[in-house]
């Protein structure tokens, strides 16, 4: 992934449009075609259909911004005085106070959590991540009921939508499947689909000074999201997994709770059932071989360049991992000189290859989550 931190996001998403023009998908209409991508100088992109054309979507989007249209030249650059991030004031309470009045507009008291994620290695975002990712006082520190799933009141998700704005380090889609949803894509662009007409929010949103206009979808959609073959994670999963400890005495298992995040723990045969037990719905589950006891072994595998990720136990047995580049390498043995074990995973996804991979079902056993392994 660290090549992509030199890449600009505009290079990277105009190459996106050009995949899927190739693809065959369509482009909106050229009142509704563009959104803001870039800094403060809001350079523009075509908007494409996220989906084959016939996709079922709901019936109202808008696309709600501080960007008056009227501000734009001819090629669609935004050349106002408004900047790409909030104001943390006046103009960020108005954007959560369209997004109350759309929800209103549809009845919508509560919220679904989806793709949750938090700021990784790399950050795309304008601002710099904040210690909590914006989400202290809202969960606990260590984010139990900020997972894919999760439902939240209004005011939560409200809350959650602030974060969004700050770049605080949090993102996630907010939803109400088949009624509702609330996307925030960057610089401020904030995006609302109802199954209602929501005129009345429509109205208030314009006399917050904030500029509504209608879209056919939004640009945040998950069908934008990689597609992949996920693996459900069921009673046949965990026999595999069950005869994997029998044969290797134990294995190492990555739940990803939210996108960026991970916890860590050694599976054998005493525990296999309490663990699953106290996993966070819908998690990614990836099992890996267990950790090198020969620590001085690991480092001297250690790669010359390139990204590589560093899974470590302490001496008091708690398996953690971090991302390290060239420019941390030389640092590594002294990160790792009390370590009991380690192991190094690559980042690159033909040599990432654990030897089990699943997504967590829901307790109706429907596999929900949208991400793959």
């Amino acid at each position: 992934m660290g090549i992509w931190s030199h890449i600009p996001r505009q290079l990277l998403l105009w190459c996106l449009c050009s995949i899927l023009e190739n693809a065959g998908w369509s482009p909106l209409e050229a009142s509704a075609r563009q959104w803001s991508i870039g800094s403060s100088s809001a350079a523009m992109l075509p908007l494409w259909c996220a989906g084959p054309r016939g996709r079922d979507m709901l019936p109202v989007v808008y696309q709600v911004t501080k960007y008056d249209p009227a501000d734009r030249d001819d090629r669609g650059y935004y050349i106002g005085a408004e900047d790409s991030i909030s104001d943390h004031g006046r103009v960020e309470a108005a954007y959560l106070d369209a997004a109350a009045a759309f929800a209103e507009d549809t009845a919508v008291t509560h919220l679904t959590i989806r793709d949750p994620a938090i700021a990784g290695f790399i950050n795309f975002g304008l601002e710099a991540p904040i210690d909590g990712h914006g989400l202290s006082g809202l969960f606990p520190s260590d984010l139990t009921g900020y997972h894919d799933g999760a439902q939240v009141g209004l005011s939560t998700g409200l809350e959650l939508l602030r974060a969004m704005l700050r770049d605080s380090g949090a993102w996630c889609r907010l939803e109400v499947e088949g009624r509702f949803f609330l996307h925030v894509g960057y610089d401020q662009y904030m995006y609302i689909g109802s199954t209602e007409s929501c005129e009345q929010a429509v109205a208030r949103t314009r006399a917050l000074g904030l500029f509504p206009q209608r879209l056919d979808m939004s640009p945040c959609d998950p069908s934008f999201d990689e597609p992949g073959e996920q693996r459900c994670a069921d009673d046949a999963f965990w026999a595999e997994l069950t005869d994997l400890v029998n044969r290797h005495g134990s294995v190492l298992l990555e739940e990803g709770y939210v996108t960026n995040a991970s916890r860590w723990c050694r599976l054998d045969a005493t525990n296999i059932s309490i663990v699953r037990a106290g996993l966070t719905p819908r998690a990614r589950l990836l099992v890996w071989p267990d950790l090198c006891t020969d620590v001085a072994a690991v480092l001297r595998a250690v790669p010359r360049e390139g990204l590589i990720e560093l899974v470590w136990e302490n001496q008091d047995e708690y398996i953690t991992s971090f991302l390290a580049d060239d420019e941390d390498h030389a640092q590594l043995p002294a990160q790792l000189a009390r370590a009991r074990a380690a192991m190094i995973l690559p980042m690159t996804v033909d040599e990432r290859s654990p030897l089990l991979a699943g997504v967590l079902p829901d307790d109706d056993g429907v596999l929900r989550a949208r991400w793959t392994p």
